[in-house]
């Protein structure tokens, strides 16, 4: 396993123990944390395996990180329609 799929499944666990502990703000700045690392991480993952297992790996992401991603969706309808 390379490095890059190493730290994205540390992204992960480290992503599922942050929503397994309580929050005050329904946990948006442990999404916000998640994103900004996130992101370069998908990137680096694509860098080094290639765009098919970054397809994946974003997929799974946005598992993780479902309620950004349908805020995301209704902000750009709306920007649309």
């Amino acid at each position: 396993m390379t490095l890059s799929l190493t730290l994205a499944c540390l992204w992960a666990f480290a992503a599922n123990i942050a929503a397994a502990l309580p929050s005050s703000d329904n946990h948006w700045r442990r999404a916000y944390a998640l994103i900004a690392v996130g992101v370069p991480l998908l990137g680096y993952v694509t860098y080094q395996n290639g765009p098919w297992i970054g397809l994946l790996v974003l997929a799974a992401g946005m598992s993780v990180l479902r309620w950004p991603v349908i805020y995301l969706t209704r902000w750009m309808r709306r920007l649309v329609g």
